[in-house]
């Protein structure tokens, strides 16, 4: 969750994370190659039998030769009428010459063919389409190469062989190409090693490869278009989406890789309207022990021991984020050290498809599924910044511990720090910090030239359940309190804003701070007009009163205690139990409107302590299932703190609605931002076309799906109150919403929930007024509205009121502009009749471009209104 506030103008909340890389606060890069247990694949092959290699560092070398590999000079033929299929793409090599890479363990991985050829993939749903058509113009990749770079792991080499004869062009084609072949030979060096490690030799008396390992399957095409240039395609059978199609571009701020599309080609009688869910990890950490020495103001030594479950058979790779910044010195294995890379730095399109940097720790056996293993990593280095006097940039460079991403664990913390900060972590505090001797800096001194005292805190923190992942923060604090029942809130702030922007890696963490001591640390001077302190108070007061009130809707608060820590820069992070909360959060309305921020823009900085404050809920107690479903959580973190201000101001709630509607049709160049893509595109949103896509469509459009899902109950139960005996209005027309949420928070807390997951949640309570086709499912509401991107135009066309002798009605036809031909929008209709409210008359599903409806309408009524209201997502 973080807030952004770009150029001093534009406020928008937002939670960093595709992959989460614990420790960081902006925007993550996209993330879509997780590794998942394989889909049936067929070997057609043999498996090659591990080549014996006797060196000390045998991984080590393997990983260099995967990332230098060039070409073999005897392996250079004219090819012609060849084809590579994977399921969803194809590329044909029509004529040209192919050149194959040097073998490794015995067989090809890779060549380079110049030539004609053409590649074609078919996106399966209209997410993807739209996707597509945004960068390419088209819903279809229909493109012919002249070029291209291949690197694979399976018989792709054997099944060129009958479509290879000998070249005249050898010569010249080794010229050209062999010097820089080995330069894209990097890119896929990781993802080789997963699959040719288990061909390394082997501690075990008797290695063969395991059946899964075998079923391992890539293909990564670097290509140039005749029409597009240089782009990507990789298939990959163990990635939660197989096919994906990306290309870097250089745009407004710097370089983007945008990803065209992404997708796992659809089985034969799935649900076509959402993408399929993501499978099983590779290996699991249900639990982490960590001991850290932090030494402000950047250095950060660490052990952290894990707990892994092994879910995939046959692998001896392991793959962990860790940030390139930390060295790490050893990796064990139950006492027994393990080789392992530690890559320097992750870049170009495997950035773009992995995200954070990389450590491989590789086995000496093949591993078994069902079997657990306990790993230490010691490791250190620079991965923290001071931007401003006692205020710390936790995770200034990268992720501060080896992890696989968001997944739920138990985590055991314990830090040394100096005395003169003030430490706050995920998890419950174990007791007072202890103070110890600091044998590692007995001579220290503060900036100023005065000694410290040769001692340090030793505070120890326990997760009560699993969370995500987690984290700390480090400063010189004035602290506030306040009570929310039983549960303690705390805020604390500096004397300074900080607005130095970090500069931080792809992450988020987690996990509650409890019975945190009374800070002893001396005020910081109050150099900054708007001191963050001033307002500390009123923070903790905010925080206390969003989770009184969420707690009453969705269930009990799910950790001990609440800390809200001033983050530097404009950017917010809600982790469960612990908040690092932007300077701007804690300015009064005054100091806000100072800075010429939008007044929707100051309602959302001040309503920043409950958007956070709900992410305890949505996103940290029920975390998103993948990149796709992050929506969830911010769109319904940002609703939820517009459900808390709605009672206080209906004004301000209707406002920053309509602002989150005109931001996505503002134009960028010749296109809305609206259509930056589908909110299930997640962090891809954020593309060199769309650079805060993200922040406007996961967001706004977020929030305006979960307000359409409310207003349709809410609807639903006036028009039960208006047919029953006492025709009141209903009591608490957010009954069953709430219901829902509630229910849904019971059924998945402590699990990942997944778009569809939720709509299915919807959909078993979805009241029969509300039903499409007879149906109680919600798969229009994904097709049209969470798998689009449209803002139509609605209007009444040919509305009539109707007098006969024993009823009057109403005929009209709705119509639907600037939108898909196949959209379905429920179309709420009221009849105005002189000295009465407004009447609901009902909801007609709009189906296309017209719809025609016939109404039974109140006696006396004059005219027809098409959603006076404002309950859906359209252009005013």
């Amino acid at each position: 969750m973080t807030v952004v506030i770009r150029n001093v103008l534009l406020l928008r909340i937002a939670r960093c994370i595709l992959i989460a890389s614990p420790l960081c606060t902006v925007e993550a890069s996209t993330s879509v190659a997780q590794n998942v247990a394989p889909p049936p694949v067929v070997a057609t092959h043999p498996p090659v039998q591990p080549v014996a290699q006797p060196t000390a560092h045998p991984a080590e070398d393997l990983f260099l030769r995967l990332g230098k590999v060039g070409l073999d000079p005897a392996r250079v033929y004219h090819v012609r009428d060849a084809h590579i299929d994977r399921p969803g793409l194809y590329l044909t090599l029509e004529d040209g010459t192919i050149g194959f890479t040097q073998d490794i363990l015995g067989r090809a991985t890779g060549a380079l063919f110049e030539g004609e050829g053409e590649v074609l993939v078919f996106p399966p749903d209209r997410a993807e389409r739209s996707s597509l058509a945004l960068f390419t113009g088209s819903a279809i990749l229909e493109e012919k190469i002249s070029f291209g770079y291949v690197r694979f792991n399976d018989g792709t080499y054997e099944d060129l062989k009958p479509h290879l004869k000998p070249t005249a062009d050898a010569t010249a084609f080794l010229s050209k190409w062999t010097t820089q072949a080995p330069d894209w030979a990097a890119a896929d060096a990781f993802r080789l090693l997963e699959t040719y490690a288990a061909l390394l030799p082997s501690s075990e008396p008797s290695h063969e490869p395991a059946r899964e390992a075998r079923q391992d399957r890539i293909l990564h095409s670097r290509l140039f278009g005749a029409k597009l240039g240089a782009f990507d395609i990789f298939y990959d059978s163990l990635s939660a989406e197989q096919v994906q199609v990306l290309q870097l571009t250089q745009a407004e701020g710097g370089s983007y890789y945008d990803i065209w599309m992404s997708f796992t080609p659809k089985a034969r009688g799935s649900d076509p309207t959402l993408p399929q869910e993501v499978g099983p990890d590779a290996f699991e950490i249900p639990s982490y022990k960590i001991q850290a020495r932090i030494t402000p103001p950047h250095r950060l030594e660490a052990e952290a021991t894990c707990d892994l479950h092994i879910v995939r058979e046959g692998q001896r790779a392991l793959l962990f984020e860790l940030s390139r910044y930390l060295l790490v010195t050893g990796v064990e294995a139950s006492g027994e050290p393990l080789e392992f890379i530690h890559n320097p730095s992750v870049t170009g399109s495997q950035l773009a498809r992995q995200g954070n940097d990389m450590v491989a720790v590789v086995f000496p056996r093949t591993l078994k599924a069902g079997e657990r293993i306990t790993l230490k990593f010691t490791y250190g280095g620079d991965v923290l910044s001071e931007e401003a006097n006692g205020l710390l940039a936790v995770g200034a460079r990268g992720t501060w511990y080896p992890n696989r991403g968001l997944r739920m664990a138990n985590f055991d913390l314990v830090f040394a720090y100096p005395p003169e900060w003030t430490l706050l972590a995920t998890g419950t505090r174990t007791g007072a910090d202890e103070i110890r001797p600091d044998n590692a800096r007995p001579n220290a001194t503060r900036p100023d030239g005065a000694p410290l005292t040769p001692e340090e805190l030793h505070s120890r923190w326990i997760s009560s359940r699993p969370v995500p992942v987690a984290g700390f923060n480090l400063g010189r604090y004035v602290k506030a309190t306040a009570k929310a029942g039983s549960v303690l809130v705390e805020a604390y702030a500096t004397g300074e804003m900080g607005l130095a922007a970090p500069k931080v890696a792809p992450g988020l963490a987690s996990a509650p701070g409890k019975n945190l001591p009374d800070s002893s640390r001396p005020i910081p001077p109050f150099s900054d007009p708007s001191s963050p302190a001033r307002n500390v108070q009123v923070v903790a007061d905010r925080a206390a009163d969003a989770v009184t009130f969420f707690a009453e809707r969705f269930g009990s608060y799910p950790y001990g205690s609440l800390a809200l820590t001033q983050a530097p820069g404009p950017v917010s992070q809600g982790w469960p139990g612990l908040v690092f909360l932007s300077g701007y959060a804690f300015l009064s309305p005054e100091e806000l409107a100072s800075r010429n921020l939008r007044p929707a823009d100051s309602i959302l900085a001040r309503q920043t302590p409950a958007h956070e404050t709900a992410h305890q809920w949505w996103g940290d107690l029920v975390p998103w299932k993948s990149y796709r479903d992050q929506w969830i959580s911010e769109g319904l973190a940002s609703y939820c703190a517009l459900l808390e201000l709605e009672p206080e101001d209906p004004a301000a709630f209707r406002l920053v609605l309509d602002n989150y509607r005109d931001d996505l049709l503002q134009k960028k160049g010749d296109r809305r931002m609206s259509e930056a893509g589908a909110v299930t595109l997640g962090q891809r949103l954020n593309s060199s076309r769309f650079p805060l896509g993200y922040d406007l469509i996961a967001y706004g459009r977020g929030a305006w799906l979960f307000h359409m899902l409310r207003q349709m109950l809410r609807d639903d139960a006036t028009l039960a109150s208006q047919h029953s005996k006492s025709a009141s209005p209903p009591s608490n027309p957010d009954a069953l919403f709430m219901k829902i949420l509630l229910s849904v928070q019971e059924k998945y807390a402590g699990k990942s929930l997944s778009t569809r997951e939720l709509l299915d949640e919807f959909a078993a309570r979805w009241p029969k007024s509300l039903w499409f086709e007879g149906k109680p499912s919600l798969g229009w509401f994904a097709d049209s509205w969470i798998q689009g991107t449209s803002v139509p135009i609605m209007e009444l066309k040919n509305a009539k009121i109707l007098h006969p002798k024993d009823a009057t009605s109403a005929t009209g036809t709705i119509v639907q502009r600037d939108a898909p031909y196949d959209l379905i929008t429920p179309v709420p209709l009221y009849a105005e009749v002189p000295g009465k409210p407004l009447v609901l008359l009902g909801r007609i599903f709009a189906d296309g471009p017209e719809t025609t409806f016939h109404l039974r309408v109140p006696p006396g009524t004059r005219k027809i209104l098409l959603d006076p209201q404002a309950t859906l997502l359209r252009q005013r």
